[in-house]
């Protein structure tokens, strides 16, 4: 079922430059990035290594 014309403006695919500036808006505005705060990055270890559960190989 193929739509014709442009029935769903939040749909990307037929417009390459809209597709782009919305992803590059996506990634400023992501939450996760933790490469120019340090100490949310050390908090995120510690949480990572709490939940880990210790599923490891033993050798």
């Amino acid at each position: 079922m193929a739509n014709s014309g442009n029935s769903n403006p939040g749909n990307f695919s037929n417009d390459r430059e809209k597709a782009s500036e919305a992803g590059k808006k996506g990634g400023e505005n992501s939450g996760g990035n933790f490469a120019n705060d340090r100490e949310k990055a050390s908090e995120a270890g510690k949480k990572g290594g709490q939940n880990s559960h210790g599923g490891g190989r033993n050798s």
